[in-house]
């Protein structure tokens, strides 16, 4: 039994299958679901399968900082937050600037100056204006600069930590997600102690590979039971490829967040 609601993504998990098929079989496990680019998906067979949406991406194309780029991610949040509505689907991800198919920044930044601190911010406190008048939540995900997402800027956790804290709304939060924290800053449980005022979802895999819990070097159920000693009830998602048979995936992610394991263990 878990205090935190799971869910799972659908982009990395069942691979063989279509991907309304990889919704159904993730919800039928009893998780939520999180998907990547709407614009990609049929949204009407999205709704039909009958799956709670966890998170969906909450915008297309620009970035926080170039002013066409604003203006393009303002627009883009705008048609999310509309395909949010038909699935009710609650939070919006975000990212420092626009990211291609292989997850490199459109528009590769490797130095943030003052003034795109303060650009950025004041593009957040749009955004979630944005969501607040469509009660929903934006959240802004850190993302690792070894070896996923070079040159995207605000990448760090402490980055994307430091400008929701900026913004200050219950309509922005923080994507915490550990698999590119533990490449970027590690810490993870002190990490999770300070930003956790602010966090909307945390997003976990392991390291080295991004695949489930279990097959890498961070110790999830120490890290599950920190979040419950903290009072964490939120959403934990599993963004993370299947190293084998992805059901055995789902089965190692749920067991790693059990919080009803004997006490001492994982601590």
């Amino acid at each position: 039994m878990s205090a935190f609601t799971l869910a799972a993504s659908a982009e990395t998990l069942y691979l063989d299958l279509p991907f309304a098929e990889r919704v159904r079989r993730i919800a039928d496990h009893g998780f939520q679901v999180e998907i990547w680019d709407w614009s990609t998906k049929d949204i009407d067979a999205l709704a039909a399968t009958g799956a709670t949406f966890s998170s969906m991406t909450g915008y297309l194309t620009g970035d926080l900082t170039d002013p066409d780029g604003i203006d393009a991610l303002l627009s883009s949040a705008r048609r999310s937050l509309a395909v949010a509505e038909r699935l009710d689907c609650p939070r919006l991800n975000l990212h420092g600037t626009g990211l291609d198919p292989h997850g490199l920044p459109v528009r590769p930044v490797h130095r943030t100056t003052p003034a795109m601190w303060l650009t950025a911010a004041d593009t957040l406190r749009r955004v979630a204006g944005l969501g607040a008048a469509a009660g929903r939540v934006f959240t802004l995900e850190n993302l690792n600069l070894a070896v996923d997402h070079p040159g995207t800027p605000f990448a760090r956790a402490a980055d994307t930590l430091a400008l929701v804290r900026a913004v200050d709304s219950p309509c922005l939060r923080l994507n915490l997600d550990l698999y590119h924290a533990q490449i970027g800053e590690g810490n993870l449980i002190e990490l999770c102690r300070e930003a956790l005022p602010y966090v909307g979802e945390i997003q976990v895999a392991d390291v080295p590979g991004r695949c489930e819990p279990g097959t890498g070097e961070i110790h999830y159920p120490a890290i599950a039971a920190a979040l419950h000693d903290l009072g964490y009830t939120g959403v934990v998602a599993l963004e993370a490829w299947a190293r084998d048979d992805p059901d055995d995936a789902l089965t190692a992610f749920r067991t790693a967040f059990a919080t009803d394991r004997p006490e001492g263990v994982g601590s």
